[in-house]
């Protein structure tokens, strides 16, 4: 089995980061936000990214979401766990605690959100746009370890960087959206035309600006809340790791089937080279 963790605001490192072997993987699309780290646990393969680099240098709008996916997808990941911060828009979300989302609102605006393009068009489905599977069973981790865990919800991705206006924050509330955050989207979408089990730790540090007994959210306020938070997500994924699922959702296995709407035949070779890792079992069907 091969499981990437895909690491947000605080998460930098794995453990023994010394016996990881580091990838630095050439894509299509330019450079991964970082090199990949790959460690073996419990006989599985493990790859960790993160997402805005060692150090926290890359903005939300500045992630290369289609370098990071194309290389786990390159490496035959089949498997990813997200870990985010996010703010939460209801007061039975507070701070410290995890959320498993199953919707997404993509309110972002200026980010390359597919690989299908020059030259080759698909439309996947994102109906259901995480792991259904992945998504029970760190469900299931979360009730062995008695960490708090809101299983369902919709994440809203708003652009960033900066935080959301208060009337913003009630918009998206009048949404009934249950969090917001800035990188999972277009994460999602690509991992979704890639054809991998994706499923986010949200993970709740302040009550964004909404909340009239609480300050408007802060940069310190996030990290201080992190701290414990990155605990509890390192244990909910050292804990899915032990019982990880077998067998991927079928709506995602077979994402592709049905989706690219371009003539196969008619496609620039150069065009199907750059997707290579990700079509590859359809052009040789």
């Amino acid at each position: 089995m091969k499981i990437a963790v895909i690491g947000g605001s605080g998460l930098y490192d794995i453990n023994n980061p010394s016996e990881a072997e580091e990838l630095n993987i050439v894509t299509p699309w330019g450079e991964t936000s970082d090199s990949i780290l790959k460690t073996e646990e419990e006989g599985h393969e493990i790859y960790f990214l993160s997402r805005h680099g060692r150090g926290h240098l890359i903005a939300p709008s500045e992630i290369n979401f289609r370098a990071n996916i194309y290389a786990l997808k390159f490496l035959g990941v089949d498997w990813i766990i997200s870990v985010s911060a996010v703010g939460s828009l209801k007061e039975n979300i507070p701070p410290g605690m995890i959320v498993l989302p199953d919707q997404f609102l993509d309110f972002t605006k200026n980010r390359e959100s597919t690989f299908f393009s020059e030259g080759i068009v698909a439309h996947v489905s994102m109906a259901k746009p995480v792991s259904e599977v992945l998504s029970n069973a760190l469900k299931e981790a979360c009730d062995v370890l008695d960490i708090p865990c809101e299983f369902g919800g919709t994440y809203v991705c708003i652009e960033g960087p900066q935080f959301s206006s208060l009337a913003e924050s009630n918009f998206y509330r009048s949404l009934n959206a249950d969090v917001i955050g800035m990188t999972n989207m277009p994460e999602a979408k690509l991992a979704r035309e890639a054809e991998i089990c994706y499923s986010t730790l949200a993970l709740s540090t302040d009550y964004d600006c909404w909340h009239p007994n609480h300050d408007s959210v802060t940069v310190d306020q996030v990290i201080e809340t992190m701290n414990s938070n990155v605990e509890n997500a390192k244990a909910v994924i050292k804990q899915v790791i032990k019982e990880f699922p077998k067998n991927k959702d079928d709506y995602i296995e077979n994402a592709l089937k049905g989706s690219i709407i371009s003539s196969l035949d008619a496609i620039k070779e150069e065009s199907l080279e750059k997707l290579s890792a990700i079509i590859r079992k359809y052009l040789l069907s």
